[in-house]
């Protein structure tokens, strides 16, 4: 790895954790180069902490969103670089694309063996419109929500356009009254945009993401040369908050943290229960 790279490397760990150049170079050195394994490194070192920032954002483009007749669709198209996303000819294409995606209800598959407003398939068009940019762009995933049950909500975070955005959510909600509770599910939805829930309840969280928080919590207490039997009161107690802060009815309620938003579900139940039953995020570019 040449300094250069090394130096990227470094500065990038240390937007991502907050910690020193020092502590950032030893720990690429340990993982060779890999920058996941490095944040993961640092972490059980107790150098760093759990962040926002560690959500590796290594890619641009555009989330779309589009309602009609109760049903919602969702679907990102990613660029290199976010001039890319700024272009008309990339948004125009993205637009319509979601306009699509809409009509075969989020099947990627369908999609790029769907004809376009000129007659040629989204695949061809996607490759011509790569040859015009001179960048890689893809489609990266999609959603579609019906309307057989529940009613669906939508937020954009700093919409760019009418549905369109970097961060957007979408909630279904069962025990909707109309004229009675129906301002509850843009809150929800927002809340899942600003929070991002991995899951509905503790419970339902992946187990393999909740075996590795827990290795690291261990090492890092162990590390800190804390007795083994106050590290294993200590892990289980970093495990629930992680688990609550992931869980969507456990989390804490944006507008107002003294409730969570279970509690949120009951106060605005009215004719029947209010549940979630389904939800989604989309970052632009999270997980790359």
């Amino acid at each position: 790895m040449s300094n250069k790279d090394l130096l990227d490397k470094i500065k990038k760990l240390r937007e991502m954790t907050g910690v020193g150049f020092k502590d950032c170079k030893n720990a690429l050195d340990e993982t060779k180069g890999d920058i996941e394994k490095s944040v993961e490194f640092l972490r059980k070192k107790g150098i760093a902490k759990a962040s926002k920032k560690m959500s590796r954002t290594a890619s641009e483009g555009l989330a779309l969103v589009k309602e009609s007749d109760g049903k919602i669709s969702l679907i990102e198209i990613n660029s290199e670089t976010d001039f890319v996303a700024k272009n008309k000819d990339f948004i125009n294409f993205c637009k319509e694309i979601s306009e699509i995606n809409f009509l075969i209800e989020g099947d990627i598959n369908k999609l790029n063996e769907s004809k376009m407003s000129n007659g040629s398939l989204v695949k061809d068009n996607l490759v011509n419109l790569i040859a015009k940019i001179g960048e890689k762009i893809t489609i990266r995933r999609a959603t579609f929500f019906n309307k057989d049950t529940g009613i669906n909500f939508a937020y954009v975070h700093s919409a760019i356009e009418k549905g369109i955005g970097k961060i957007i959510s979408i909630v279904k909600l069962d025990g909707i009254s109309k004229g009675k509770n129906e301002d509850i599910g843009s809150k929800i939805a927002m809340h899942i945009a600003a929070s991002n829930p991995l899951a509905l309840d503790k419970k339902d969280i992946d187990k393999s993401i909740v075996e590795k928080e827990m290795e690291i919590i261990k090492a890092e207490i162990t590390n800190s040369g804390k007795p083994s039997e106050m590290a294993e009161k200590i892990s289980k107690g970093k495990i629930s908050k992680f688990l609550n802060d992931n869980s969507l009815l456990n989390q804490l309620w944006i507008m107002d943290p003294k409730k969570k938003v279970q509690d949120i579900l009951k106060e605005n139940s009215k004719d029947k229960p209010l549940k979630v039953i389904n939800f989604v995020r989309y970052k632009v570019g999270e997980g790359i």
